[in-house]
């Protein structure tokens, strides 16, 4: 809850300061005393949780193997085993980037692996994108065969601001065309931008094979918001179609963030999710809420947090991001697959 009282707040900047600005001298009030080194403590955490990435990166990332295997991985969070799976190097190489221990980039190969095991990664196929951001999948797309619409919200928005400072929005094509993964030309004939609200999808865009989002949909202004773009997305489908979603999953029982800028979905809100797709007759596969075992699914990442590595040059080259504190709760991504009844 907010301080209102404007004498409160101005103590406690002064309690916060590390010094006496006056004079140089250290802060040495007890209460500060008492809180001082819990960034060191918070660097020390996160040093340790990278050692064990590096330590385990070469031996235990998979080769990349010759084929993807037809297997199901259904609703699942990111954990360990799926970075080190060869699924995941498969698309990662495929993608042309570094399998590394992080959920943002467990993402992209989920999403990828299951629209090829329902044969949606082909020539002719038609797909839509929500929220693509500045992401690779469009470009991998094309380059085989399959036509995109991709969509991200309009640049008028009062959100995509603050999306275009952290290079997770588009306004153009060129921002999420990849050369080292498909041609201008190829990339042209194929790939298409709308902008799009996930909250009022438009009546126009039907009849795709399948469609997918990335962590957005705990963007949309609440947990049922979230739920219903799930839901309303089968409508721009075909029967059979595939629906392919990522998000936030605080994976503790107990309080979560909701009506946010960003929300934490829990098992609660993906076992309704399900039961009321089941019931409007779709298929929802199997669904797991294993998040691992490995040491670094037991570790918790904690802010400050580096740069996406696929987007930027790392900071670290392997931040151990599988689990991470986002407003003091333990999460990581979690994605559904659906097909259209």
């Amino acid at each position: 809850m907010p301080i209102e009282n404007e004498e409160i707040r101005n103590a406690l900047r002064q309690f916060a300061q590390s010094i006496d600005p006056s004079n140089g001298n250290p802060n040495t009030e007890p209460l500060w005393e008492l809180i001082r080194d819990i960034g060191m403590v918070k660097l020390n955490v996160k040093n340790l949780g990278y050692d064990i990435a590096r330590a385990l990166s070469d031996s235990q990332i998979a080769k990349v193997p010759a084929s993807p295997q037809p297997v199901k991985l259904g609703w699942r969070a990111s954990t360990q085993a799926d970075i080190e799976s060869d699924w995941a190097a498969f698309w990662c190489h495929e993608l042309g980037i570094k399998p590394l221990y992080h959920r943002k980039l467990w993402e992209l190969p989920y999403v990828l692996h299951n629209l090829w095991v329902h044969g949606m990664i082909a020539p002719g196929k038609r797909g839509l994108g929500f929220g693509c951001g500045e992401e690779a999948i469009p470009s991998y797309l094309a380059s085989k065969g399959v036509d995109v619409v991709a969509t991200d919200l309009p640049a008028d928005h009062a959100s995509a601001q603050g999306w275009r400072q952290t290079a997770q929005h588009t306004d153009s094509l060129e921002k999420i065309w990849r050369p080292h993964l498909v041609s201008k030309a190829l990339f042209d004939r194929h790939v298409s931008l709308e902008f799009v609200d996930m909250n009022a999808i438009p009546e126009h865009l039907r009849d795709f094979d399948f469609c997918w989002s990335i962590c957005a949909i705990e963007h949309v202004g609440s947990i049922e918001l979230g739920l219903k773009v799930v839901e309303n997305s089968l409508a721009t489908l075909k029967a059979g179609g595939i629906t392919v979603h990522t998000t936030e999953f605080n994976f503790m029982p107990g309080p979560t963030i909701d009506n946010w800028g960003t929300v934490l979905f829990q098992q609660q809100h993906f076992e309704d999710l399900a039961r009321r797709l089941i019931s409007a007759g779709h298929r929802a596969e199997p669904i797991s809420f294993d998040v691992g075992d490995g040491p670094l699914d037991r570790f918790v990442d904690l802010p400050p947090f580096g740069v996406y590595p696929w987007v930027n040059e790392p900071k670290d080259e392997f931040p151990a991001h599988l689990k991470l504190s986002i407003d003091g709760f333990p999460s990581t991504c979690y994605g559904v697959v659906v097909e259209k009844g």
